[in-house]
């Protein structure tokens, strides 16, 4: 079977990360980078691939088969639209849009044209965490009764250089690292139902927020909280614990995610199971033990998974309306911050407000 030839467009530090992972994806090579930088054609050179400046310029030429779309984040849906016009299948990564409102033309355009989407929520391709959904699809902990999420970080001031990195409606921790998050919990618990949420500028004093809180109620029952800062030191963030990218990020001996069900606790990303024996409670010692795991890289099994989905041989694991529903998430934790109020997800409008 031939390789599928697949653009990849914006070459900032997601879109190099996935030109990268397309030099080691089974099946898969790289056609043409789309940016129009001039360091984007430079990396084009090295990797002796075409480069262009736009998608028209891409669909002009022809020569692929799919598409990753990893420019700004503003820019997802009118690509993705043009994309989907022409009938190509595309990784798109997350944030898929920047509003509720563009979110909404993306869903229609995933319906009328019937084009096969990815959303770019690596993590779910993540081994530990396929380990855990297995455990926890399997019954190991029971009911979800809560869940904790930490993440703590500190991104450099030149971070914020890049413009949309400022802008309320693109950049932030919520839209760029706590959907992920979310994203988590929705893979192992189910659908959200409402939040109560805050957020704060008050540490880096920019547009965006620098640090948020929030509490989410799933429909199935149970409580989640979710606390993460770009803002602030520690080692407790998955990607300085997973060990997802380590060209990139040092790996820390720490815990991100705490997950506790009426018939154990499980942990990540270090796989700890926690049960009691029968008739146990908290006046007895827990019996513990890690979950077994191999180790795949992350990046390229999303790319293969791709492949099989531009194939029409799997489902998208991750969905454009999964990819849709993190974004309502995150816009009712912006409208319950702003209103200081919980919002049930039932109540968001187009704009995001209730």
């Amino acid at each position: 079977m031939a390789d599928l030839k697949v653009a990849v467009i914006g070459a900032g530090v997601i879109g190099r990360t996935h030109i990268d992972t397309l030099t080691r994806a089974a099946g898969m090579t790289l056609a043409a980078i789309v940016d129009p930088s001039p360091a984007a054609g430079d990396l084009a050179a090295e990797h002796q691939v075409r480069h262009v400046g736009d998608v028209d310029a891409l669909l002009g030429a022809g020569g692929f088969d799919a598409a990753v779309i990893a420019s700004p984040n503003d820019t997802h849906v009118p690509i993705a639209e043009q994309l989907l016009a022409a009938g190509i299948p595309i990784l798109l990564e997350k944030p898929v849009a920047s509003t509720l409102a563009e979110s909404a033309a993306l869903a229609r355009a995933v319906e009328t044209h019937g084009v096969p989407v990815l959303v770019g929520h690596h993590r779910r391709h993540n081994p530990l965490i396929k380990a855990a959904k297995r455990a926890i699809s399997e019954g190991a902990i029971g009911p979800l009764v809560m869940a904790t999420v930490t993440c703590a970080m500190l991104k450099p001031p030149g971070y914020f250089d890049t413009p949309w990195r400022r802008d309320p409606e693109q950049g932030g921790p919520l839209l760029i690292n706590v959907i992920h998050d979310i994203d988590l919990l929705r893979h192992f618990f189910g659908e959200v139902a409402s939040v109560q949420g805050t957020t704060s500028n008050a540490t880096r004093g920019l547009a965006v927020e620098d640090t948020t809180a929030a509490i989410l109620t799933f429909e199935a029952g149970g409580l989640a909280t979710v606390a993460l800062s770009d803002a602030a030191t520690g080692p407790w963030a998955w990607e300085m614990t997973s060990g997802e990218n380590p060209g990139r990020f040092p790996k820390h001996d720490a815990t991100t995610h705490l997950y506790a069900g009426r018939d154990g606790g499980l942990s990540l990303p270090d796989l700890s199971l926690w049960t009691h024996g029968p008739g146990g409670d908290w006046t007895h010692r827990l019996n513990h033990r890690h979950l077994d795991w191999d180790w795949t890289d992350t990046y390229v099994a999303q790319m293969e998974q791709f492949a099989a989905v531009v194939r029409g041989e799997a489902e998208p694991l991750v969905t454009c309306a999964d990819g849709i529903a993190n974004m309502h998430v995150v816009a009712a934790i912006k409208e319950s911050a702003r209103t200081g109020r919980a919002v049930r997800l039932a109540e968001l409008t187009a704009d995001g407000g209730a």
